[in-house]
């Protein structure tokens, strides 16, 4: 019997478990569940015989991957998945899955819960700013990106994007300007939100030059990924214009310098929250599930990444 598990450090809601179970045990599967390990060795063992694993925040690495022998495909719930080994798991021939779009709104709606704290200095009792009128940029229009502008364009934003994916027809027809560039969004947008995945291209391409390109009272909204900001370069940024502030749902490296240094001009979550909602939890597990199911009944390798 096919065998599905659900490995999770920090598990699934139970509403989210029981679908998963569900879904597997109508396709006639068996469900496994590692929930709140603590070490590795429980993952390893975990994985051994298992046919399919779904994961979150976990980590599947080479050794996880190779560990399991009859694996055929790894599942993160949720659109990122730089805590897969696609090589590891492309060497092994297990296909390697996101579950692009289940957590989209939950991003959304934090991006602009931290740029209102933001723009209204953290409630302190000053006097902050509106966001009606100011200009926005959307780095990366995928399922999140679009989501954001609709929201930005809520609140009476003029909104831009740049994405050498997405057809420039597609940006257009949603009322937003395309850019050519990414020096072309980031010199127009005093507000600038990235949604871009964490690659050898995109590694540390928020740099010092590119945030410099930003106009006066630039704000940085980061819900993608904690590698692809230039950490050194925006400390700099940070030192050399005191009217740049950055915002974050992925705590840096050097957060406690920020912090220290830049108090209200800088904001952190204590984790990270983008896809912390109980729909967006339900979503990607029931999505997970829906996937490896049809991988292993039909061949549907739709949302592959490797």
């Amino acid at each position: 019997m096919t065998k599905v598990l659900v490995a999770t450090d920090k598990p699934f809601a139970k509403v989210a478990v029981q679908g998963i179970k569900e879904i597997v045990e109508a396709a006639g599967f068996e469900l496994v569940l590692l929930e709140k390990y603590t070490e590795k060795k429980q993952l390893l063992d975990a994985v051994a015989n298992v046919d399919a694993l779904i994961i979150r925040s976990d980590i599947a690495d080479r050794e996880v991957i190779e560990k399991a022998k009859n694996l055929k495909i790894v599942v993160r719930a949720g659109a990122g998945y730089d805590n897969i080994d696609l090589q590891a798991a492309t060497d092994k021939g297990v296909v390697a899955m996101n579950t692009p779009g289940q957590n989209a709104n939950a991003v959304a709606e934090l991006v602009f819960g931290m740029i209102i704290s933001s723009a209204r200095n953290g409630y302190d009792g000053t006097s902050g700013t509106e966001l009606r009128g100011k200009t926005f940029g959307v780095h990366a229009y995928g399922a999140i990106g679009k989501l954001v502008a609709q929201i930005a364009k809520g609140f009476g934003m003029s909104v831009s994007a740049f994405d050498p994916f997405v057809n420039d027809q597609v940006i257009a027809a949603d009322g937003v300007t395309v850019c050519r560039s990414i020096e072309e969004l980031y010199a127009n947008c005093q507000y600038v939100s990235l949604h871009i995945p964490a690659n050898e291209k995109t590694i540390k391409s928020i740099n010092f030059d590119l945030l410099s390109k930003m106009p006066q009272n630039a704000v940085l909204i980061n819900t993608a990924r904690k590698k692809v900001i230039d950490e050194d370069g925006m400390l700099k940024i940070m030192e050399a214009r005191n009217d740049f502030k950055y915002v974050s749902d992925v705590a840096p490296s050097n957060q406690k310098t920020l912090v220290e240094k830049f108090d209200k001009r800088c904001f952190f979550t204590p984790k990270k929250l983008g896809a912390q909602t109980n729909e967006a939890n339900i979503n990607a597990g029931l999505a997970a599930a829906r996937q490896i199911v049809s991988f292993i009944k039909n061949g549907d390798t739709k949302f592959k990444v490797n």
